[in-house]
């Protein structure tokens, strides 16, 4: 069911917003050549408690997941690029590393994605990167009262053709508010002027997510992280958006903290 907020739960929703974001900025501030996964949902952990906050993550046991999740972060390494779950590794030099981070406070939710390099950085990677944030900036422009969920689509999907990558379409945007994932679903790939009718009051996380050289995925043993089937590296951005009569609201924002 998608449901629509008020003005004033969309106010509410801030604060897990900027939670979301300054635990992004942060952890990817700190997050260097030698770091280890496990530190890294250590740190998301410990980030949640002394915020009062609750981990969208931990017991989460959709029906693509074998158990329930069990850490409170998402980390996707170089050919991984969503659902990673944290394990005993230390990056390496060049690394890509996409942290997907999402969690309730007082109540509602926020969920954003980023993606970077550790150390030295391959130009390939740097463009996959820079791909997903510009068609993410593209769902978000595209995020108006009047328009379709496949207009929001396909603007991520000009901007992700246009660069010359494949897309999958089996996971994507999604209603957020009292829980993660709700509806509606929002494709990487569609037709403008297709969907469900964009209006205020609806709350969406959007996320492009790219493979360098195929679109179709694998999953680990784990039975969460999804890998692409050739061993191309994959990149995930994502914001929490609330459309409104004056325009998005990127709840979720990082730049007012200085970073992108």
């Amino acid at each position: 069911m998608i449901e629509l907020r008020t003005p004033a739960e969309i106010e509410a929703m801030r604060p897990a917003g900027r939670f979301v974001a300054e635990t992004l900025a942060t952890l990817r501030d700190e997050t260097k050549v030698g770091t280890n996964l496990l530190s890294i949902d250590r740190r998301a952990h410990d980030l949640i408690r002394r915020a009062g906050a609750e981990s969208c993550y931990i017991d989460y046991h959709p029906s693509f997941g074998a158990s329930p999740f069990g850490k409170v972060i998402c980390t996707s390494i170089n050919d991984a690029v969503l659902h990673g779950l944290p394990f005993d590794y230390a990056l390496r030099d060049g690394d890509l590393v996409s942290l997907d981070f999402a969690v309730s406070v007082d109540g509602w939710v926020a969920d954003s994605a980023v993606s970077f390099v550790v150390g030295s950085a391959r130009d390939e990677d740097l463009a996959l990167i820079e791909t997903t944030e510009r068609a993410l900036d593209a769902a978000i422009a595209a995020a108006t009262v009047g328009n379709r969920i496949g207009d929001i689509s396909a603007a991520i999907a000009a901007v992700g053709h246009g660069d010359g990558y494949s897309i999958n379409t089996d996971f994507g945007g999604h209603g957020v508010g009292r829980v993660m994932h709700g509806d509606p679903h929002v494709p990487n790939d569609g037709k403008a002027g297709r969907g469900y009718p964009l209006r205020a009051g609806l709350v969406v996380a959007l996320e492009p997510w790219f493979l360098q050289s195929t679109d179709v995925l694998r999953t680990d043993d784990d039975g969460w992280t999804l890998r692409s089937a050739d061993g191309s590296r994959g990149a995930h951005s994502e914001h929490t958006v609330a459309i409104t009569e004056d325009g998005p609201i990127v709840l979720t924002d990082r730049s007012w903290l200085g970073v992108d």
